[in-house]
């Protein structure tokens, strides 16, 4: 180990500075002199500040690392399992989901199924169990079922299909979303095939589809191909069932509720100071000539 004596404080502080930009540390080079003022104080060891930097440094380059996974996986927005009201959907057993966002299931390679209808939380959960899964680590690709469609068909048509369906085939969890909105075509039910077929027993797919599986046939219109997919689907993985009463549609009418004026209300008198209301005013005309909304 070569040594440099006689540095000065001021000289030994510039080589650290460059030390740490040559080795790509930047954050034992943002925190070192908070550091040495914290070691002085409680009389820590050479091995202890020495570890007190490198922990630093491992522990912001992996929040760093966790940051670029989650905006690389092109969720649409974000979502959190600690923002989804369980009380709102009494379908959805908390304990599941909890127990999905520790990943085991994506490291065996199991799928898992979300479905039921429209504003039931499907969206909300697969984003939120993409985001944790990627927060551990794993490399999660979130897509609209009929994107992925459309980027197959295109990778097909210039001949770079095999280099597409790889790309997919090499993340840990592939998140595909609203399958089941829009029917398929022959061509694009089987490029979709060959994608899940990739990614088989190996990684894990998680889909959200507004469909239960017997109605995948105006989806998929070979019946052949569509057991083969609900098949890949299912197999060995977990199928949670999200309910028919829209989250969405109960906290509007709720809001709407809570802004719309009371029907009861009475003629407001008018002030004192205020001007009598001129005969030719159809004041209580109008009020009387309203309906009322119906829910």
């Amino acid at each position: 180990m070569r040594r440099r004596r006689g540095l000065t404080e001021q000289a030994a502080g510039a080589a650290v500075d460059q030390a740490c930009r040559r080795l790509r540390l930047p954050t034992i080079r943002a925190v070192l002199d908070e550091a040495l003022t914290a070691a002085t104080r409680e009389q820590l060891t050479y091995q202890g500040f020495l570890a007190e930097l490198l922990l630093a440094e491992c522990d912001d380059r992996d929040r760093r690392s966790t940051i670029r996974r989650v905006k690389a996986a092109g969720f649409p927005r974000q979502k959190w399992l600690g923002d989804f009201d369980f009380d709102a959907n009494p379908n959805i057993n908390a304990a599941t989901i909890h127990t999905l966002a520790a990943a085991d299931w994506i490291r065996k390679g199991e799928p898992l199924c979300l479905i039921d209808d429209s504003g039931t939380g499907k969206s909300h959960l697969l984003i939120a169990l993409g985001t944790a899964a990627a927060e551990k680590g794993y490399r999660v690709r979130y897509t609209l079922a009929t994107k992925l469609v459309n980027e197959l068909v295109e990778a097909a048509d210039e001949k770079q299909l095999a280099k597409t369906i790889n790309r997919y085939g090499r993340v840990d969890l592939l998140c595909i979303d609203e399958l089941g909105y829009m029917e398929l075509d022959k061509r694009g039910a089987e490029l979709l095939f060959q994608v899940l077929t990739e990614c088989e027993e190996k990684n894990s797919v998680a889909i959200a589809s507004n469909e239960a599986f017997s109605g995948w046939t105006k989806t998929f219109t070979d019946p052949r191909l569509c057991a083969a997919i609900v098949d890949r689907l299912t197999y060995g993985g977990t199928i949670i069932q999200t309910g028919t009463d829209s989250y969405r549609l109960a906290h509007s009418k709720t809001q709407h509720a809570k802004t719309r004026p009371s029907q009861n209300s009475s003629t407001t008198t008018p002030s004192l100071r205020s001007p009598a209301p001129s005969p030719n005013t159809p004041t209580n005309r109008s009020k009387s000539a309203r309906k009322p909304s119906s829910d």
